[in-house]
């Protein structure tokens, strides 16, 4: 696809996702807050935890996380796409324990998240769209397929669950998870954004297995971790049409970046 070659190495996932319209980037907005709510600096040398939200809906927490990592995760994007502001955006290192009133909606929840950082940091920003290479995801000819929708989902709910087997083959096990959440995370793991124009909103459980491409330096047939690499099977683009009925094209595409006028490290809580 473009002579991009995919490289999505092993994760396991239990993140918040919120919705985005079709072919937006960024998450919605909005004026929701957490009823309370704490972000102080990491002590050193402790341990990092990434940013995720708790079973039920209501608590949002993380450990050693920065603000830059905060942003990408809370407005779901590629972290290229977020620019600007001083240095310590990518090196400061904070704690974050957030409790909503009552169970929330995942895009309610990220709302909330959005909100707080903007307002312990004193963000301020503006966004900028940029005509640039992404993939696009949308749904095969014959329409999606082997999606199991679930009703009226909360933040903790969100399971993407990725299983690597002799290091090319790729399982993975979603539960609950939008498409937004899935272009998202793809998004992470390759080298250009990826936009969910599906049309396709809820949340869904669903599989997909397929067979990345080698890592560099390693051969089919070469023995990893007692492991023999073996490159049979199809690849993410021809599983997606296959076991999904999605479909992901490479080409440019206008992209959304969110461009940091200022900030400043949080001093009260």
């Amino acid at each position: 696809m473009g002579g991009v070659g995919v490289r999505l190495g092993r994760f396991a996932l239990l993140l918040l996702t919120a919705g985005f319209a079709a072919g937006q980037t960024f998450a919605p907005t909005g004026d929701l807050k957490f009823e309370a709510a704490t972000i102080k600096p990491t002590p050193q040398d402790a341990p990092r935890r990434s940013l995720r939200a708790s079973a039920g809906g209501k608590r949002y927490a993380a450990a050693g996380e920065t603000l830059h990592r905060f942003l990408w995760i809370a407005y779901q994007v590629k972290a290229e796409q977020i620019t600007g502001g001083p240095d310590w955006i990518d090196t400061a290192r904070f704690d974050l324990n957030a409790e909503a009133a009552k169970p929330s909606s995942l895009e309610d929840l990220g709302i909330m998240l959005q909100n707080l950082l903007t307002e312990r940091f004193k963000l301020r920003f503006h966004f900028k769209k940029k005509q640039m290479k992404a993939y696009v995801l949308t749904q095969d000819k014959e329409g999606a397929k082997n999606l199991k929708a679930h009703p009226n989902p909360t933040g903790g709910d969100v399971h993407l669950d990725q299983y690597t087997e002799n290091v090319v083959h790729q399982r993975w096990n979603a539960h609950c998870a939008s498409l937004d959440f899935f272009a998202w995370r793809l998004s992470q793991k390759m080298d250009a954004p990826v936009l969910n124009q599906t049309g396709l909103t809820g949340c869904f459980d669903f599989g997909l297995e397929f067979t990345e491409d080698l890592p560099p330096g390693v051969q089919d047939g070469q023995v990893v971790n007692g492991a023999v690499v073996d490159t049979y099977g199809l690849t993410i683009y021809q599983e997606l049409p296959k076991q999904l009925g999605l479909r992901l094209e490479y080409k440019r595409a206008p992209v959304e970046t969110m461009v940091i006028d200022h900030a400043e490290k949080p001093t009260d809580n």
